[in-house]
């Protein structure tokens, strides 16, 4: 943390991507593996903030904050998500500075769930 409390992170704004198949056994694949790939880099202290969005006239669907100082380190890691290898995501990465302590979040997430996923 810097004197302000503050660290760089990775803010990772995922979308819908270009791949427009309807293989419902490939898409419910592709997005079980997802969320293999959210818990993977969560137990490795890389993804700390991790949630879908409302349905929205940009195509957003979710979001990643990710505990690297590169755009590069964060683009390695999300192309092991098979949603996003699959194009059935896209990403768009951006360097973004926020609290120190954010990484706490996953601590105080696990205490408080009643159902995980």
């Amino acid at each position: 943390a810097d004197d302000y409390g503050m660290k760089g992170y990775v803010f990772v704004m995922l979308k819908t991507g270009t791949n427009t198949t309807t293989d419902e056994e490939f898409i419910d694949s592709c997005f079980s593996g997802h969320l293999q790939n959210i818990k993977r880099l969560v137990k490795e202290d890389k993804l700390i903030v991790a949630g879908p969005l409302g349905k929205n006239e940009n195509k957003y669907r979710g979001i990643f904050i990710l505990d690297v100082s590169t755009i590069e380190e964060a683009e390695e890691l999300i192309q092991t998500d098979p949603a996003i290898n699959s194009k059935l995501l896209a990403a768009d990465l951006y360097k973004w500075y926020g609290s120190a302590a954010l990484p706490v979040y996953i601590e105080t997430s696990d205490k408080i769930w009643k159902v995980g996923f």
